[in-house]
């Protein structure tokens, strides 16, 4: 069974994309593992565009609930690896100006779909797979799952990922082409 069944078997919203690379799959999981290899100015600038309003109210007085660094993959917790699949998994409210992020400390903990420290908060999955492809080469791909745990949450859910989902479309492509260029790099040195 695929990870990313076991961890989110169930959700209302769902993102794929993927990339034939020339690489080996244990390498590419490896990859997008690290969260460097994520790093992005232009991923930069699409999460302070979403972060702004949050950042900007903060610094007029208002509460300051974001981080000093920008979002991004350190906010996952890591699920679980297996030979051609890893995923991570993300809890919150995710609508709300500072992502209304809920912690869990590991896997079992984000697997407890009614614990009540998720009350209210969707669950995301993102993982990466890489299966070798017959006459040479690895497909990697990318999938983002999202569930809602009831009407409330997802109808407040459903406006935020209209509006975000292009740009997180275009993001996640982004990553599958920077560990095929983090690969690359790799197998020449």
């Amino acid at each position: 069974m695929p990870l990313i069944d076991r961890y989110l078997p169930r959700y209302q919203f769902v993102e794929r994309h993927a990339l034939r690379v020339q690489a080996a799959p244990a390498d590419l999981l490896e990859l997008a593992a690290d969260p460097a290899v994520h790093e992005d100015p232009f991923i930069a600038r699409c999460i302070a565009m979403r972060e702004a309003p949050s950042r900007l109210l903060a610094r007029w007085g208002g509460p300051a609930r974001l981080p000093q660094r920008p979002f991004g993959l350190a906010d996952f917790t890591f699920l679980e690896r297996s030979d051609e699949e890893i995923a991570f998994g993300l809890a919150g409210r995710f609508w709300q100006a500072d992502y209304g992020l809920v912690r869990f400390d590991d896997p079992q903990a984000f697997a407890q779909a009614g614990a009540p420290q998720f009350d209210g908060a969707a669950r995301l999955v993102l993982n990466f797979t890489a299966r070798p492809l017959q006459g040479g080469g690895t497909l990697l791909s990318t999938e983002t799952r999202v569930h809602c745990p009831d009407a409330a949450a997802r109808l407040r859910f459903t406006p935020y990922w209209l509006l975000i989902r292009p740009a997180s479309g275009w993001i996640r492509r982004r990553i599958l082409r920077r560990l095929e260029a983090a690969a690359s790099a790799a197998a020449q040195a």
